[in-house]
């Protein structure tokens, strides 16, 4: 089941006009929110996240925070699983095809749920493969919108051949993976890439960093060179559905001993503990 403006219906029964913006413009934002016991996660943080995305295209929000909770804890009632993800989709309506955003349009919204999987417990185990690439995309990463070509294209690089993810640099320094976010460990301390237009705050890297904090885990936040991630000791891959992933091979060379490193084995057991938490609806010592 999905909903899609105003109604809960089979998805196979989901259509919307060819003029919808986001078909003619990738006109919209999208949102992903994992969903775990059937419990929405972080998603005050989620929601603040859409409504910058909002802000960064001059959308209106079509519902309070109130009414999207709504609307997720029904969808996710109607849908099996105990853990899932929610995709939420939300353009600039139907309208003729004008580069002008259209007057007193109605939004399309568009929400789905698929089951969430854990992380394959073989790349955990042995971690995963990456590739560089430059970041060409625009310069405004920090909005989740739904014209992901740049995104798709770096990703598919990483896909021909048979590595995870595609991590990207721009002028020298990374921004973040073509679909998550990334960390390395250099002499036993995390570091982060700052939050900027060039990069997707993602929830995941924000979990990750409270998680340092509150555990005495040496971090900074600071630009990171090319060359720090190619000497890096570890390099851990974030985000909503594959939450901390080791990479462990970059560019075909092996990243510090070629395992999954200490800090991630600690970082993914914090994780793991912080989501069991989270399941029992309980508070978190590293919530802000």
């Amino acid at each position: 089941m999905i909903y899609l403006n105003g109604k809960f219906i089979p998805l196979e029964e989901a259509y919307i006009p060819v003029l919808d913006r986001g078909f003619i413009f990738g006109d919209g934002v999208y949102e992903v929110i994992p969903a775990y016991s059937r419990k929405p996660f972080r998603l005050e943080e989620h929601l603040n996240r859409l409504q910058h995305s909002l802000d960064g295209i001059r959308l209106k929000n079509p519902f309070s925070n109130a009414e999207w909770k709504n609307l997720l804890e029904q969808l996710i009632a109607k849908n099996n699983g105990e853990d899932q993800y929610i995709y939420l989709h939300i353009t600039r309506g139907v309208a003729k095809r004008d580069h002008a955003f259209p007057v007193n349009v109605p939004p399309t919204v568009f929400i789905m749920s698929n089951p969430l999987l854990p992380p394959p417990v073989e790349l955990l185990a042995s971690g995963a493969s990456a590739i560089t690439a430059i970041d060409n995309r625009w310069i405004r990463c920090d909005v989740k919108a739904i014209s992901l070509l740049p995104n798709v294209l770096l990703r598919q690089l990483a896909v021909d051949v048979h590595a995870l993810e595609t991590i990207l640099i721009r002028d020298g320094f990374l921004t973040e993976g073509a679909a998550s976010n990334i960390f390395i460990v250099s002499n036993n301390v995390l570091l982060a890439p700052p939050k900027s237009h060039l990069m997707l705050p993602g929830i995941t890297y924000d979990v990750v960093l409270e998680l340092a904090a509150a555990n005495g885990i040496p971090h900074e936040i600071r630009q990171i060179s090319e060359h720090e991630i190619r000497k890096a000791d570890e390099i851990l891959l974030t985000s909503s559905t594959k939450e901390i992933m080791p990479i462990t091979l970059l560019d075909n060379q092996a990243v510090g001993s070629g395992r999954p490193g200490e800090l991630f084995a600690r970082l993914h057991t914090l994780y793991q503990d912080y989501k069991a938490t989270h399941m029992r609806g309980r508070s978190c010592g590293c919530d802000n």
